[in-house]
Formats: C-alpha cells, sequence, structure tokens
C-alpha cells in the first residue's frame, strides 16, 4: 500500500481487481438503496463503485481511523453526492450504526479475521437487509476443503502464520453459516487471481 499525500492510501491490487469486481456485482445490486461496504479499507472501492452506479448510496465503513482518513480523501476527490462519509463500523459489535440498507458488500475481510468476523458480517446482513437483499463477498475461498490454486495456498499460510485464527475459509462452511442466520446461497461467480464472489440473498421470514 502507498500513500501520496498525508490521507490518500492506494493499494496495487484494487487498480487490478475493481473493473471486473464492479462487472461482477451489478447485476446483483439493486436499481436503488444504500450499499453497505464493510471494512471499505483505502476508499478505492467505494469511489469507484459509487461513480460507475450513480443510482445507489453507497455507504462505506472501516473501523481504523487512518483508513478511514483514507476513505475520506477519496470520497472528497471523486466529489460523488451519492457517496456518503465513511462510519466507523466494527462488524463484531452489537449494534451498527447503521438501520438497514439495500446490499451489503464484504470485500477482502473474513480471511485477515478470525471466523467470529464472519459469523458477524453474517448476523449483521440478516438484520440490515430486506428480504431478497444481497450480501456479496469477494476473495480468495477454498472449495471442499482444497485451496483453488497454489498462490491461494501460499496466501492462506502467510496469513496463519501471522496469526492462527486468520486464513483462507472454505467456501462451504460460509454456505453453512449464512444459511444458519437466513440468508440463501445464491451462486459463486469465477473472478481473475483465483478470488470469487459469492452472493447470498436475505430470506423471507416464515410466516
Amino acid at each position: 500500500m502507498r500513500e501520496t499525500n498525508v490521507e490518500a492510501l492506494y493499494a496495487p491490487a484494487v487498480a487490478r481487481n475493481r473493473a471486473p469486481l464492479l462487472e461482477a456485482i451489478t447485476p446483483m445490486l439493486p436499481a436503488e438503496g444504500l450499499v453497505l461496504e464493510l471494512a471499505s479499507g483505502t476508499g478505492e472501492h467505494s469511489a469507484y463503485f459509487a461513480r460507475a452506479l450513480p443510482g445507489l448510496t453507497w455507504q462505506p465503513s472501516e473501523p481504523d481511523p487512518r483508513l478511514r482518513a483514507s476513505i475520506e480523501a477519496h470520497r472528497a476527490a471523486a466529489g460523488c453526492a451519492n457517496l456518503l462519509p465513511p462510519l466507523a463500523l466494527d462488524v463484531t459489535a452489537a449494534d451498527w450504526p447503521v438501520a438497514r440498507a439495500a446490499a451489503v458488500l464484504c470485500v477482502n475481510l473474513i480471511h485477515i479475521a478470525p471466523w467470529a468476523v464472519a459469523e458477524a458480517v453474517v448476523a449483521g446482513a440478516a438484520r440490515l437487509l430486506p428480504a431478497g437483499g444481497p450480501l456479496i463477498f469477494y476473495g480468495p475461498f477454498k472449495r471442499e476443503g482444497r485451496h483453488t490454486a497454489p498462490s491461494n495456498e501460499r496466501f492462506d499460510a502467510m496469513l496463519r502464520a501471522d496469526d492462527p485464527a486468520w486464513g483462507v475459509r472454505d467456501l462451504e462452511a460460509v454456505v453453512a453459516l449464512a444459511a444458519a442466520g437466513g440468508l440463501a446461497f445464491e451462486q459463486v461467480i469465477e473472478m481473475p487471481a483465483n478470488n470469487l464472489t459469492v452472493v447470498f440473498r436475505r430470506q423471507a421470514p416464515a410466516s
């Protein structure tokens, strides 16, 4: 990650993945409403998506104050009326500073965090989303307990060396977690660099 001024930060992977990711998620999103982006990082995705999808209100969030400053810098540069100031949101908190969302996007989070974070993301999305609202994950996953590429296996080992609670997640475990939380698996989209976009939909409460 490089820093070009005191606030705006840039992650090299964003320039590579933002266009394919936008193409993947656009058909999954509603035509209007608020999209809550969890762990927005540098804020580059938020600015790019908000410019490309002016009918949606984009709400970035990030617990790290330095990264929130970067998000705000990118927001100011983008000049998009539909891009809101970043929220200080820790997904593991009992209450989130958002009452509802039409969609929830989670990019490159649950493998760089303990499993409790994945549990919290699903629980939070279940609280906020309407019936049919999407929860979208993007990042590397294992499938049927196996890595999809040697590079992902090396990345997983690096993550676990940093923190044994981190690591590339089993897709089937995430699907089961979401189902238990009332979010039905919809589809997997193969992405560049051995990543996946995984889409879930909030199920209507049983009557």
